[in-house]
């Protein structure tokens, strides 16, 4: 009797054993199914419905009195999209603001970084919050405010440059670019400068001061061990550097206010945006699927480069 009972004992342990891993497996999808409700409803959903509105178009039959209806179109608006030379010069126009904004900003921001690092820097909770600030201002604050600080007869940048002798047109064609680019690099520095200066706190100070009394400079520190020791910071703010030029529409569209010679196509998201205004909703599905892809391999790209170079070493 003994024997049959340690058997079932042993049994109803397996069951229960055998059971265990699979209450958790339940109990985890209980506790995962509301963030991957709201992810499909609000990032998965949005998405797969902008790619299926991109294969339509309006076609309106006859007079076009009767009202349009949806067909097929396939990859057709998105030869129309890359066929709009005014779209292609967006894309253009954004990949080159990046190429030279984001690498200025994120060298700025890791001076300060390491300035706000240093030992010898006297009033640094003040110079960080000042750093932060603009970041910390709406951004369409900050572009309202800029777009004073350039416009044509109320500029006192123009103004300072009129008494140099230097005739200045910050709105003007060719200085739209840097415009914005300053705008980027003002609002945007002190945010990545906070993302570094956290990663230089990690580093223990053992290591600097361990590399001071061996010779090295303080330049020599901050170049030789904390910049690659914050190697994955700088990856990240670079990312997402790529990704917010990306999406730059708020400091050209405010700027257009008083630079009415900035076209309305002028960034991807400000073409897509005009492109609701006039009703072509499959069109501007289109043009913000271009966007995203553009954006996704650049920071994939980007990604992938600094693997090997990390392999490489």
């Amino acid at each position: 009797m003994k024997t049959v009972h340690a058997g079932r004992t042993a049994a109803r342990k397996s069951q229960r054993g055998s059971g265990g891993p699979r209450r958790h497996g339940r109990t985890a999808a209980l506790f995962l199914a509301p963030f991957l409700l709201l992810f499909t409803a609000l990032y998965l959903a949005p998405i797969g419905y902008t790619v299926h509105q991109s294969l339509f178009r309006m076609h309106r039959s006859g007079l076009g009195l009767t009202a349009p209806t949806q067909v097929f179109a396939g990859l057709g608006n998105y030869a129309t999209a890359l066929g709009d030379p005014a779209f292609r010069g967006s894309l253009l126009r954004v990949l080159l603001i990046g190429v030279v904004q984001v690498p200025v900003m994120l060298l700025l921001a890791l001076a300060l970084a390491l300035l706000l690092d240093a030992r010898s820097t006297p009033f640094k909770r003040f110079f960080r919050l000042a750093f932060f600030l603009p970041y910390a201002l709406p951004g369409v604050v900050g572009a309202i405010m800029w777009s004073y600080l350039v416009a044509p007869g109320l500029s006192p940048i123009t103004a300072a440059g009129d008494h140099l002798g230097l005739h200045l047109d910050l709105t003007s064609d060719g200085m739209l670019g840097p415009t914005i680019g300053n705008m980027l690099t003002w609002g945007w520095t002190g945010y990545n400068m906070l993302i570094l200066h956290s990663a230089l706190q990690s580093i223990p100070p053992e290591i600097g001061e361990a590399a001071l009394m061996d010779g090295c400079s303080a330049l020599g520190v901050a170049w030789r061990i904390k910049v690659p020791m914050i190697r994955p910071a700088l990856v990240l703010t670079t990312v997402f550097s790529i990704i917010g030029t990306a999406q730059l529409y708020n400091e050209p569209a405010i700027l257009h206010t008083v630079a009415p010679n900035l076209s309305s196509t002028y960034t991807p998201i400000y073409a897509a945006h005009n492109a609701v205004d006039a009703d072509n909703f499959n069109l501007a599905a289109t043009e913000s699927v271009v966007l995203a892809v553009l954006a996704f391999a650049l920071s994939f790209g980007f990604l992938k480069l600094v693997q090997r170079r990390g392999v490489a070493r």
